[in-house]
């Protein structure tokens, strides 16, 4: 039996908070998206992780970096409410050579689900170069939920999470060929764009 080999990806984390990246209090998003991403891809990973304060520039600066050292895909975590210091959006955006609404419009349709303070929640997706770059929320919980999806008591998929269609979005812009466990989340492609071995 030979062993199946998979295209090895870094993937930039961040976590943004003002009182976590001061020490303040211990931050949980990066061992949130680590532990889930780790879960989730059969690809090897090598982590790229940032812990930043709510700072625009530092924000657009720290995503312009995890592209620039490879990152085909880039997570952020928190600053996405519409506090005043939340501007994590607009950080994005500011490096954004493509904006992909449809991750927002589905992350807020999940959560919704859950709290009706989903409509608040500003999470952009864009893409940067070969790069794609996606705000999720700022609870362990509610990153989990929203990059899962929702499934009902016997494990059927009822509302499909986001991460179901970033390996493919990946394929479109020149990234790694991403490969899920289906029990987490089973990743979509069209039949032409699956990889035969």
């Amino acid at each position: 039996m030979t062993e199946t080999l998979h295209d090895p990806v870094k993937i930039g984390i961040v976590s943004i908070s003002d009182r976590a990246s001061a020490g303040v209090y211990e931050d949980k998003g990066l061992p949130a998206l680590q532990d889930w991403l780790t879960r989730a891809l059969l690809n090897p990973i090598t982590f790229e992780p940032r812990l930043i304060p709510d700072e625009q520039d530092t924000i657009s600066a720290a995503l312009i970096a995890l592209v620039d050292e490879g990152c085909s895909l880039v997570l952020t975590t928190g600053g996405t409410g519409p506090t005043l210091r939340d501007v994590t959006p607009e950080a994005t955006m500011a490096v954004a050579h493509k904006q992909m609404p449809g991750f927002g419009e589905q992350m807020r349709q999940i959560s919704l689900h859950f709290v009706p303070t989903a409509i608040l929640s500003r999470q952009v997706a864009v893409v940067r170069d070969q790069s794609l770059i996606i705000n999720l929320p700022g609870q362990p919980k509610a990153i989990a939920e929203t990059l899962e999806g929702l499934k009902d008591a016997t494990g059927a998929q009822l509302v499909p999470g986001i991460f179901a269609v970033v390996p493919y979005c990946v394929d479109l812009i020149g990234g790694p060929y991403l490969e899920t466990r289906d029990e987490v989340c089973k990743a979509f492609r069209p039949k032409s764009a699956l990889r035969t071995r």
